[in-house]
């Protein structure tokens, strides 16, 4: 009797894969990292500008993988950067 060996197709596989990574979780560089933590300051522009997109908008917190209390500071400090104008509100 021969053993018939069957193909998985690309859409099984993806979905192994997407099951298989759902388990990572990410992890707030902020918390992992307690000198970045206290960075977070109005006048720190360059480290403030890595979160915000190419229109001027602040990244969500699903997108830079920030826990939420991380996320809160970090967002009202680059709305104070943005009023004492160090970064600007649209990029336009």
């Amino acid at each position: 009797m021969k053993k018939i060996k069957v193909k998985a197709s690309s859409r099984i596989l993806k979905k192994r894969n997407k099951k298989l990574n759902s388990n990572i979780l990410k992890r707030c560089r902020f918390c992992s990292d307690k000198d970045l933590k206290n960075s977070i300051n109005y006048k720190n522009a360059s480290l403030l500008k890595g979160f915000l997109t190419d229109c001027g908008k602040i990244l969500s917190s699903k997108v830079s993988g920030n826990c939420y209390a991380c996320q809160k500071k970090l967002s009202s400090e680059i709305k104070i950067s943005r009023i004492m104008a160090l970064i600007p509100f649209c990029s336009h």
